[in-house]
């Protein structure tokens, strides 16, 4: 972790401009424990340590800053030599660094990198954002279906140095239309027949991700399917570049974060808690907020229409916020599960017939239990509930919430799936906010139902 303790002394070398001492900080530690030391660091100062390591350490040590201090060095630091930095970055590394670098800086960098890598970082930042175009990386490991094994193991030495991984070696045509694939414990493994072609012992059953495809169901087919790194194709096959498990990790973080933030009612934050403004989570918290409040006052509507039943079964009042927030706690227990079902694929949209009879069950189950609870526990708070008539208004509300909490919470997800829009959008509040509302509509119409005759 990051100890200010070493600061002073990094801050001495550079003072002193201690070769030796400097070139030893950036390679005596594992590259990501050097990052956290240098955390504390200006700019300037980390850009001056690096330039002791060599080209390969720098590149590791800076993987691991932060984005923030990544951002920061690229736009401070002499372009010439950052240029230098991001051509030796893994290609979707850096294409999401400079995706959130100043345009003006972006646009100055450029034409200060080779051609081959300006195309290639032009070509990835033109995929939308969230798609696998703009998640994969173009450097991986592709031989000809004809060469034999020996052939295959030569040709790999010479692309092996700008690789970001080796386990898959990806068989293409001369149109790059993915074929096959081949990993390095199999070719490992026929070293002892060099000449071996290709195609006897490539796979072709491949599991793939096109282009296009939603970021979050390529990390889904990579867990499915436990590999290490996903071919990514267009329409025709054609190999484009390859996605690979350290990039699922962090596809599934943001996700994760996204529909944590959803899960609470809050726009998902594009930064870290910390460095986001005060003014940007004034209106990301805020505006949720606003029409969760509204969702509030429609309830506070809810109870004024049904003021005179209250007025003249005022002990139905005591029992309000145990009906609604039953319901509300149910929704909010249905909506959860649903909403992770369908993101680790569990659930499909058309399985929605079969969530319906599970938590019509499930309702039933657990509002049979939850109303007789109701039941002793009006009998026990009002005398009111005791009478014949009223005996049952508490234990069926329950009940009927329950089911109602049940369905609302597992279908809402669906439908926002259905069309189009992210089921982590129906979050706990939101649920519980609608089943405020039908909770006090089933509470004062089972009312009425056994109590307007006496």
């Amino acid at each position: 972790m990051y100890n200010p303790l070493f600061l002073p002394e990094i801050r001495e070398m550079l003072a002193e401009n201690s070769v030796a001492e400097l070139r030893e900080c950036c390679t005596a530690l594992h590259p990501a424990r050097t990052a956290e030391f240098m955390e504390g660091l200006t700019a300037e100062e980390t850009w001056r340590v690096l330039q002791h390591a060599d080209e390969a350490t720098r590149v590791e040590i800076f993987h691991y800053f932060e984005l923030p201090k990544q951002i920061e060095i690229v736009e401070t630091q002499p372009q010439e030599e950052v240029a230098g930095l991001i051509t030796k970055l893994a290609s979707d590394d850096r294409v999401d660094l400079l995706n959130e670098v100043d345009h003006e800086i972006v646009e100055r960098l450029l034409p200060l990198l080779p051609s081959e890598e300006r195309r290639d970082i032009l070509h990835l930042r033109s995929y939308p954002e969230g798609t696998a175009g703009a998640v994969m990386t173009t450097a991986f490991a592709k031989l000809a279906e004809t060469l034999t094994i020996r052939q295959a193991f030569d040709e790999l030495q010479h692309q092996a140095e700008g690789l970001e991984t080796i386990y898959y070696v990806y068989i293409v045509d001369d149109q790059d239309t993915l074929r096959g694939l081949v990993s390095a414990r199999q070719l490992v493994s026929h070293m002892g027949r060099p000449e071996t072609k290709l195609k006897d012992v490539m796979e072709t059953g491949l599991v793939t991700a096109e282009v296009d495809d939603d970021q979050e169901e390529v990390a889904q087919k990579v867990a499915r399917y436990d590999l290490l790194a996903i071919p990514v194709v267009d329409m025709q096959r054609r190999m484009l570049g390859i996605i690979t498990y350290d990039d699922v990790i962090d596809v599934v973080r943001e996700e994760a974060t996204e529909d944590a933030h959803r899960s609470a009612a809050v726009a998902p934050l594009e930064e870290s808690y910390l460095t986001t403004s005060l003014i940007t989570l004034w209106w990301k918290r805020g505006m949720w907020l606003s029409i969760l409040f509204l969702a509030a006052l429609m309830t506070a509507f809810s109870l004024s229409v049904y003021q005179k039943n209250l007025e003249q079964w005022a002990w139905l009042t005591i029992f309000i916020p145990m009906v609604i927030s039953s319901g509300g706690n149910m929704g909010n227990q249905s909506a959860t599960l649903v909403i992770t079902g369908m993101t680790s694929g569990d659930i499909r949209v058309t399985d929605w017939l079969r969530v319906v009879r599970r938590e019509c069950v499930m309702g039933m189950m657990l509002g049979s239990v939850l109303g007789l609870m109701g039941l002793i526990a009006g009998c026990v708070m009002s005398e009111e509930a005791r009478q014949p008539s009223a005996m049952l208004v508490i234990p069926l509300t329950v009940m009927s919430v329950i089911v109602c909490g049940s369905l609302t919470g597992a279908m809402l997800p669906l439908l926002f799936k259905r069309m189009g829009l992210d089921p982590a959008l129906m979050s706990n509040p939101f649920v519980a906010g609608v089943m405020d509302i039908l909770g006090i509509f089933i509470y004062m119409n089972v009312a009425y139902l056994f109590l307007a005759g006496y």
